[in-house]
């Protein structure tokens, strides 16, 4: 056997036959558990040399033997991999993609997540023009209102999204914010089947803001992207027209977190098929969508089976007493 078949050391010389194999097992073996016969046949070599690596990363707790004699991936796996996934810093990773983003609209971008009952702006590029978004970082968002919370809040399982939504306060900042618990549960539920959200002056009647999410391995919303522009910048179909590009970037992001890296530059890529939306019927923009998959499609919701994260609560005023942010 030539022991290179579908390997990666011929084509790097200096790579270890021995490690390419071992690390070749790993995938084959998150498919389901394989047996010794499979393992080699994957991997191109004799049963024996399977058996050696097989043995190897079972000592160190990368590979389990079943009592039926098949492997699969072992705990230690999982124990470096939950390591890792605390270890990645969102902020960091979305920052150049943050920027790329500004860089082409010229419009104030912001980053956001959700920290307990809190929705919080957590980075902020802002605008080339004049006028500036009232935002900072560290600040909570008006989370009844801002593109960004209703992304967040629409990932949650139903049931916790509702209980949620009721604890509320529902400000009437504009005539167009949300009036109360039965109109943003309906706008939530549209969030989670288009993947985007909206604020179209629903805190400010002169900003205007589309958002979408960035997801996780596991595909929750771990974050939400917003541009967020004055009416005196560009107008409300201005700024929906961005939505394709606000897309395009948190899926980069998404791919740069979960570690399928998309560099920044290649974010410009309009996403196909991504209609610029209209306005909402209900007058708020309320078609925002955040619980999509990272390929774009809607997340399924598991009806309260715990596989979304469930936190998020009203933005209260913050300690300094000046009034949540909604840029975004």
């Amino acid at each position: 056997m030539s022991g290179n078949r579908g390997g990666h050391y011929g084509r790097w010389p200096a790579m270890s036959q021995s490690l390419d194999r071992a690390l070749r097992i790993l995938p084959l073996l998150a498919e389901g558990p394989a047996g010794l016969e499979q393992v080699a046949r994957h991997i191109d070599a004799h049963k024996s040399t399977a058996l050696r690596l097989l043995r190897t990363l079972h000592a160190h707790g990368l590979v389990h033997r079943q009592p039926d004699q098949r492997y699969r991936l072992g705990s230690q796996l999982f124990a470096l991999a939950h390591r890792a996934a605390e270890q990645l810093d969102v902020r960091e990773i979305a920052h150049p993609h943050l920027r790329e983003l500004n860089d082409r609209t010229g419009h104030t971008v912001h980053l956001a997540i959700r920290e307990e009952d809190r929705v919080l702006y957590i980075d902020k590029v802002e605008s080339r023009h004049p006028v500036r978004m009232y935002s900072r970082i560290g600040r909570e968002v008006a989370v009844t209102v801002a593109a960004v919370a209703k992304v967040l809040l629409a990932d949650l399982p139903s049931g916790e999204r509702e209980a949620l939504v009721r604890r509320l306060a529902f400000p009437r900042y504009t005539p167009r914010s949300v009036t109360g618990p039965p109109e943003l549960l309906a706008e939530l539920v549209t969030v989670r089947e288009r993947g985007w959200a909206t604020d179209l002056g629903g805190h400010e009647e002169s900003v205007n803001c589309v958002a979408a999410p960035v997801h996780g391995h596991d595909g929750r919303v771990v974050a939400a992207l917003s541009v967020s522009v004055p009416n005196v910048v560009a107008g409300e179909q201005a700024v929906l027209a961005l939505l394709p590009e606000v897309r395009q970037t948190a899926r980069a992001v998404t791919d740069a977190y979960t570690g399928r890296t998309t560099p920044p530059a290649l974010a410009r890529t309009a996403a196909a098929g991504a209609a610029t939306p209209g306005r909402a019927a209900d007058g708020h923009g309320g078609d925002a969508s955040a619980g999509a998959a990272p390929g774009g499609g809607a997340a399924t919701d598991t009806a309260g089976t715990g596989t979304h994260p469930a936190d998020g609560r009203r933005a209260a005023i913050p300690d300094d007493g000046t009034p949540p942010s909604s840029d975004g």
